[in-house]
C-alpha cells in the first residue's frame, strides 16, 4: 500500500493539508484563486526561465513534468536475472552465442553494450564509452533538474513582487472605507502564498523527482556496465550474481538472496 502511495497522491495530499486547513480556519476557496496575482506568480516565473535558460529549454519543462510524475519503471532485479541467464550460455557456447539473446532486453544501454562487446570492443574500450555517455547523461539531467530548481526559487520571488504590488494599490486607497482597505491588503498577500505554495509543491518536488529518476536510471547503467564486463571476463554465473546483487541496497540484496 506505501509503495503505490506516489508522487500524484502526494501532491494532492498537499493540496488538501493547505487548502484544506485554509477551509477549516473558515476561509472560502474562491478567494484564492483570484487571475492578477496567479498570472504574477505563473507568468513571472515561466518569464524568468525563458529569460534565463531559453525559449527551447522552457518548452521541455512541460515534458519533465510529465516524466517526474510518470517515470520510467526500471527492474534491477530482472536484468541481474537476464545477466546471469546469458552468463550460462556464454560459458556453454561462448561470447557470440547470446546475439539473439539481446532483443529480448528492454533497457537501451544494456542493449548497446552487449552489441559491442559481441562485436570484438574491448574490455577497457566499452568501459570508457560507457562511462563517457553516463557522465553525458549525467550532465544533461542535472542542468533540467537545474531549471526546475531555480523555479523554486524565482516563484516566491514573484509572489512577493505581487503582493508589494498589492499593498501600493491597497494604500493607494487609504482613505477609501476600512473594510475594503483591510480585504485589498488581504487580497495582496495571495501572490506570496501561490508563490510559496508553487514552489514547495510543484517546483522543488519535480526536482527531487527527476533526480531519482536520475539515480534510478544510472544503477541501471552501472548495472550492465558491470554485467557486460563480466560476461566478457568470463566469469561464472554465480560470480556475476554476486557481483551485481552487491550493487543494490542491503535489503534487496536479501531478496535476491532468498
Amino acid at each position: 500500500m506505501i509503495k503505490k502511495f506516489g508522487t500524484i497522491n502526494g501532491l494532492i495530499l498537499g493540496i488538501i493539508s493547505v487548502f484544506g486547513a485554509f477551509i477549516w480556519e473558515g476561509g472560502a476557496i474562491n478567494a484564492l484563486f483570484l487571475l492578477p496575482p496567479m498570472l504574477i506568480v505563473f507568468g513571472g516565473t515561466f518569464a524568468a526561465v525563458i529569460i534565463g535558460f531559453g525559449y527551447e529549454n522552457f518548452k521541455n519543462i512541460f515534458k519533465l513534468i510529465k516524466l517526474a510524475y510518470f517515470p520510467p519503471k526500471y527492474n534491477p532485479h530482472s536484468v541481474i536475472n537476464t545477466f546471469v541467464q546469458l552468463a550460462f550460455k556464454a560459458r556453454k557456447e561462448g561470447l557470440l552465442s547470446i546475439e539473439r539473446d539481446i532483443e529480448k532486453i528492454d533497457f537501451f544501454f544494456c542493449k548497446k553494450l552487449l552489441r559491442n562487446a559481441i562485436d570484438g570492443t574491448d574490455p577497457e574500450t566499452l568501459q570508457d564509452l560507457a562511462e563517457l555517455e553516463m557522465k553525458t547523461i549525467q550532465e544533461r539531467h542535472y542542468s533540467n533538474i537545474f531549471i526546475f530548481t531555480k523555479m523554486g526559487g524565482y516563484a516566491p520571488t514573484m509572489g512577493i513582487l505581487g503582493t508589494v504590488m498589492g499593498l501600493i494599490m491597497a494604500l493607494s486607497h487609504a482613505g477609501a472605507d476600512p473594510t475594503t482597505l483591510i480585504k485589498s491588503i488581504a487580497t495582496a498577500f495571495i501572490a506570496t502564498l501561490w508563490g510559496v505554495f508553487t514552489a514547495n509543491l510543484i517546483w522543488l518536488p519535480i526536482a527531487d523527482k527527476l533526480k531519482k529518476c536520475h539515480l534510478d536510471e544510472k544503477q541501471m547503467m552501472q548495472l550492465s556496465l558491470q554485467g557486460v564486463l563480466a560476461l566478457q571476463s568470463g566469469e561464472i554465473p554465480v560470480l556475476v550474481k554476486s557481483r551485481l546483487v552487491s550493487m543494490l541496497p542491503q535489503r534487496e540484496q536479501e531478496q535476491m538472496q532468498r
